[in-house]
């Protein structure tokens, strides 16, 4: 852990810092309390200062928000200029948006990371009227040293809510109406709150002339698909994963559902380490070609689609005579222009692989009919399919 050292009542402070996104530290930090005026906060955290929180918990949360709507406002203006500006066609024009937008989103969550908050070394907070997070940093942090004087931590605001939000979906879970049953998402996990993809995967035939197969759940976050198939039959399923987060939480998921006999969960970059064949390898790759900026949005953005790549690049090879590979991809990268459909095909065939069929859906996600978001128009004719890959027989 970094440390981060300040001036504080002309004392020498000292801090750990250790944020999800992989911010650096602040150059400088300035003690705040609830006497701050956004438009000072706002000029301050530009400059790149962090911002102690010293005053109301819940006046630390409102500073927030008018930081945010000023940033809102102002990003609001711009895109209005820069869409008068024409373009030469409208893939150009969508992928730009695209971009301008995931830009301001970027700089504006650095802007508002820039309001900290300092944890006890027993994750308390000693602020008016702060909730107790002690149990929610625990479960995103890990349980604090218990011997030796221990350290302090210093938090970005919207980390720490983030952190909050994420225990409360782990404590009460996400329905999964496929499963009926509650799967319990970890900090920095996955959550499968679009859960389209999970109903194609449990409505699709398993491969002709497979009644009970080996299953690979590649990328399986918090292991839905992976204890789905098992609920369905298959006889065992390897699931993999490359965060360690999600590997336990994968485990406890299965463990709870009543299928860790069937379910093998394993923290590999994608393929499992034994060199089986398998008849279903199931994967949900990131959809966006684009780099992420936490481990949670690994489960959506992928540089140069790669997780994409290599799956159907090794697919062929991991496959039993009669399996299949099921892709689970949305089309939103081809109606923002990031990739084509013809690309994509082409890589399929390039890896020795032929379509045997796709389904698709409709998603349901809120932004899907939210006029007000940039994207919208690509959203609202947004597909995901499962493409039923096996492998091109010579």
């Amino acid at each position: 852990m970094t440390a981060i050292t300040w001036s504080e009542g002309g004392t020498r402070r000292r801090a750990g810092w250790r944020p999800e996104n992989g911010a650096k530290p602040p150059r400088d930090i300035v003690v705040i309390d609830d006497d701050i005026a956004a438009d000072s906060a706002l000029r301050m955290a530009r400059a790149g200062t962090g911002l102690l929180w010293r005053g109301d918990f819940h006046n630390a949360r409102q500073l927030m928000r008018a930081l945010d709507r000023r940033l809102e406002k102002q990003a609001s203006r711009k895109a209005s200029k820069s869409s008068k500006t024409p373009k030469s066609s409208r893939g150009v024009e969508t992928g730009d948006l695209f971009h301008a937008n995931r830009l301001a989103r970027s700089q504006r969550a650095a802007v508002l990371g820039k309001i900290l908050i300092e944890l006890e070394p027993d994750y308390a907070v000693g602020l008016r009227r702060a909730p107790d997070v002690r149990e929610a940093c625990a479960h995103a942090y890990g349980t604090p040293a218990s011997e030796g004087p221990g350290e302090s931590t210093l938090v970005s605001l919207p980390e720490l809510l983030g952190v909050i939000s994420a225990f409360e979906w782990h404590r009460t879970g996400i329905e999964v109406a496929a499963l009926g049953e509650r799967i319990h998402p970890a900090y920095g996990v996955f959550a499968p709150t679009r859960d389209e993809y999970i109903d194609l995967v449990a409505d699709a035939a398993w491969p002709e002339g497979v009644d009970r197969p080996l299953a690979f759940d590649l990328g399986t976050g918090t292991g839905v698909l992976a204890v789905l198939m098992a609920r369905r039959g298959a006889r065992e399923v390897v699931a993999t994963d490359i965060n360690p987060r999600a590997v336990r939480c994968a485990i406890d998921n299965a463990d709870r559902l009543g299928v860790a006999d069937r379910v093998r969960v394993e923290e590999a970059d994608l393929w499992p380490a034994a060199p089986e064949r398998a008849d279903v390898v199931v994967c949900n790759p990131p959809w966006i070609p684009g780099r992420p900026t936490s481990a949670l949005e690994q489960g959506i953005y992928d540089p140069k689609s790669d997780v994409l790549h290599r799956y159907l690049g090794e697919l062929a090879r991991h496959l039993t005579p009669n399996g299949e590979g099921w892709l689970i991809l949305s089309d939103l990268a081809e109606l923002l222009g990031l990739r084509t459909r013809e690309e994509f095909l082409q890589r399929i065939a390039d890896a020795g692989l032929t379509v045997a069929g796709i389904h698709e859906t409709t998603p349901r996600h809120p932004r899907a009919t939210d006029e007000a978001d940039p994207l919208h128009a690509a959203r609202a004719r947004e597909r995901t399919m499962l493409w039923r890959l096996a492998a091109r027989r010579s």
